[in-house]
């Protein structure tokens, strides 16, 4: 490669979907050759989950702030789950089971109020935000959905 040659890479536009995405409800996208892609969670637009098949499995591990306590627990069906739990914020979400759950439990045993409850504290506070680095919530529950519909994994 001459000393003048250059890499060029290319940064995808994303631009306003025709309309919302059909699985995350997302407005932006990406053109591809192929059509659009949903920038939120990666689903192809204008293709819809079918509505006879289950949806794949999807275990999280949510934080859920209720004033200066934190409630670490575990859900297959978060949406369900944290609409019956009541709550001030959604924190974060983690990818992970109950063992995810328990060991998340025993890493902040010192600050155990009872049960699944929390005092929310510098070092809490600390885990929520790097894991909220990686995308809000929702949007990566969304984004694991799809990449599990796209992969044809279900789980009961």
């Amino acid at each position: 490669m001459s000393a003048s040659a250059r890499i060029v890479l290319r940064v995808p536009k994303v631009e306003s979907l025709p309309g919302p995405c059909s699985l995350c409800g997302g407005l932006r996208g990406v053109r591809t050759h192929g059509g659009w892609t949903c920038a939120s969670c990666e689903w192809r637009y204008g293709d819809v989950p079918d509505a006879d098949l289950p949806l794949p499995r999807i275990d999280v591990v949510y934080y859920l702030r209720f004033d200066r306590r934190v409630k670490i627990g575990t859900s297959r069906r978060p949406k369900q789950r944290l609409a019956s739990i009541r709550h001030d914020e959604l924190l974060a979400f983690e990818r992970g089971d109950r063992n995810l759950e328990q060991q998340r439990h025993r890493d902040f045993a010192a600050i155990r109020e009872g049960g699944e409850w929390f005092t929310f504290s510098t070092e809490l506070e600390a885990h929520t935000t790097e894991l909220r680095r990686a995308g809000e919530p929702w949007l990566l529950y969304a984004r694991w959905l799809s990449g599990a519909l796209r992969a044809g994994t279900v789980n009961g």
